[in-house]
């Protein structure tokens, strides 16, 4: 059974398998779809405003809104220092990143918009995770099984890596997957 939320027919505006997952485990009847957008950003915008900008922009760029429906778009970041890491390249640069992120502490963020023919809901949420020391070795093992390419700082933390070298995060869990599933919940609810 899944749950329908007043008379909105819900749609997410993104093809990521793992917020398809976490949308569906909260029982939410919805359809998903990819939305093309430009996802740059302002250079003097703060990093941590970035996830929820890319969210409305996302979101803008589906232009066919029908009056029952709600969309949600969400971006995640991975934030270390001052620095965005996006979605590596290659094994060199997901590498390069396991590395930066080894023991030490960052914010990972996810911007969420809902928006009907109405309304607009605009919010972030933020998870502090703190890595472990991880050994070259470890960290090739798990570039080479878990291929985390599609993955922004080179992890999901739902994966082999996030069991083993997670110490710790301070926050939503489902937000470092994608989705910050109860201030969502809440969101919708309020919509």
């Amino acid at each position: 059974m899944t749950l329908r939320l007043f008379d909105y027919y819900i749609l997410l505006g993104s093809q990521s398998p793992r917020r398809r997952q976490l949308l569906s485990e909260m029982d939410i009847e919805f359809t998903s779809f990819s939305i093309d957008a430009d996802e740059s950003f302002p250079d003097n915008m703060p990093v941590s405003e970035v996830a929820e900008f890319l969210a409305v922009v996302k979101s803008e760029a589906h232009k066919e809104l029908r009056t029952n429906e709600l969309l949600i778009t969400a971006d995640t970041t991975v934030v270390k220092g001052n620095q965005i890491l996006n979605k590596p390249e290659d094994n060199a640069e997901a590498f390069s990143m396991l590395k930066e992120l080894s023991d030490s502490i960052h914010i990972v963020n996810t911007g969420v918009c809902l928006r009907s023919v109405i309304k607009t809901v605009r919010f972030h949420v933020e998870t502090a995770v703190h890595f472990d020391v991880m050994s070259d070795e470890n960290i090739r093992y798990y570039i080479d099984t878990y291929k985390p390419f599609d993955k922004a700082g080179s992890y999901g933390i739902q994966e082999w890596i996030g069991k083993i070298g997670i110490k710790r995060i301070d926050g939503c869990f489902y937000n470092v997957m994608g989705l910050p599933c109860h201030r969502l919940y809440q969101e919708l609810c309020m919509f």
